[in-house]
């Protein structure tokens, strides 16, 4: 397990403080718990700008090649 000094916002802290005493929870595994849920959401959102970024090079490629097939004519 690694050390980690950081500074939190003195409202922020406060509010985790009331929180932490209210559920009965270490400070040190509700800060993980937060962090490992804040990397999945991360994870997420950059998978999702990914996705949006890929689903527009194959919507453009897409509407190229249904212009194509507009342009053949189909003799019966």
């Amino acid at each position: 397990m690694k050390t980690v000094s950081l500074k939190i916002d003195d409202l922020i802290f406060g509010e985790t403080e009331r929180i932490l005493s209210r559920i009965k929870k270490p400070r040190n595994r509700y800060i993980n718990e937060a962090l490992e849920y804040y990397n999945r959401l991360q994870r997420r959102l950059i998978i999702e700008k990914k996705l949006q970024t890929e689903s527009a090079l194959v919507k453009n490629e897409s509407m190229l090649v249904l212009d194509e097939f507009e342009e053949v004519d189909y003799a019966d």
